[in-house]
């Protein structure tokens, strides 16, 4: 069994872009390096499951305060709803 996945699912993933700063996916793992990207790849876990520890302490407190995160509205010229 080959190593690594091509990484054509995961493309367009969020990991690390300006609008998740302390509310980032890899915040709430203990293990900041199970998306480690090499050349377009993720290397396939072999632990439990997904291989993904949560770290459950961080998701109970953030769980305290809730989200805010409001999704931009996004308009054409003429003021019709757009996507991003």
């Amino acid at each position: 069994m080959d190593a690594c996945t091509p990484n054509a699912i995961i493309q367009e993933q969020s990991l690390g872009i300006h609008y998740n700063k302390g509310n980032d996916l890899m915040d709430y793992v203990t293990d900041k390096n199970v998306f480690n990207y090499s050349e377009g790849y993720v290397p396939v876990s072999f632990a439990p499951g997904l291989g993904i520890e949560v770290d459950e302490a961080m998701v109970r407190e953030k769980a305290k305060t809730g989200h805010h995160w409001k999704n931009d509205v996004w308009r054409n010229a003429d003021g019709t709803p757009a996507e991003w």
